[in-house]
Parts: structure tokens; sequence; C-alpha cells
């Protein structure tokens, strides 16, 4: 069986197995603390926005309000996590960390570090620093094209000659 070039360094599929084997290895790991990769996911993004409320937080994961609600009941139940009332909506829930939880982010935090430290294994320092700025870059364009829309990126790909986008 012969193996398609494209396909072995099409930067999409490349990113996407890279992502899935990192995530493989990480769930390993943090199978230890009793957390589901759900779980984890939704501890990480509201490391980074406490205080953010439900639906917001559900559009960031890319999951329903209805899932994280439920992710966010048992983070609860291990008394990780505390919803609060939005001062400016009845309605809506934010989300805070539990002191408690700090221990837990700390042990993610060090899977994470070797977990990326394996991912890098034998990539001098200054190349993966300048591969972590590249892919910086990449995922800046992206977020630009979607926030310009899809008129943008199709304008784009015109100017420089491509037919598609993968």
């Amino acid at each position: 069986m012969t193996t398609d070039p494209y396909l072995t360094r099409s930067l999409g599929f490349l990113l996407g197995d890279i992502s899935r084997l990192m995530r493989k290895r990480f769930d390993a790991r943090v199978r230890e603390l009793g957390l589901t990769r759900a779980q984890w996911r939704v501890l990480a993004r509201l490391r980074r926005r406490e205080g953010i409320n439900q639906t917001e937080l559900a559009e960031i994961l890319e999951i329903e309000t209805i899932t994280l609600g439920r992710h966010i009941d048992r983070l609860e139940a291990k008394d990780l996590v505390e919803r609060r009332r939005d001062p400016n909506d009845r309605r809506a829930w934010n989300l805070f960390l539990n002191p408690k939880v700090q221990p837990v982010l700390d042990k993610m935090r060090t899977y994470s570090e070797k977990t990326r430290a394996e991912a890098l294994a034998g990539i001098p320092e200054a190349e993966s620093e300048k591969l972590i700025d590249t892919l910086l870059q990449i995922k800046g364009n992206m977020l630009e094209l979607d926030r310009a829309g899809k008129s943008t990126a199709k304008a784009a790909v015109k100017a420089k000659g491509l037919t598609s986008v993968s």
C-alpha cells in the first residue's frame, strides 16, 4: 500500500492527527483524577475565563448548552465548580472554580507539560518555539478569516491563485 504524500503532508490532517494523539496521551494521564475528557476541557477553559456564563462557555467548547449543564452538574457534585447567578441577568449562571480544584488543575498542568515535552522530544528548543509561533500565526490567520466572513476567505484564496481551501 502506498501512502499519498498529499495526505501525509496535509496541514489539516496533520494537525488533526497530532491533536488526537496528544489528547489520547493526556486522557490516559488524567484518568487517575477521575475526570472525563469533557470535564477536563471544561475545567481548562474555565481556568482561562472564570466567571463566564454557561452559554458563552458552551459556545467556546462548541457543545450544546444543555450538554455543558450536565458536565457542570457533575463538576459541582465533585465540588470543583460553582454556579453563581449573573448579577445582570437572573436567568444566567456564571461559572467559577472552587479553591478545592487547584490541586487538580496543578496536576493537569503537570500532565500537559509532560505531554508537550514528549510531543516535542528531539526538537531543539529554538525550533519548538518557532513552531509554536508559526501555529499561533496560523491560528490568528484563521480567526481573522472567520471574523471577516467567507467572502474574505474566498478573496484571499483567489488572490493566491488557489482553487480550494483545506
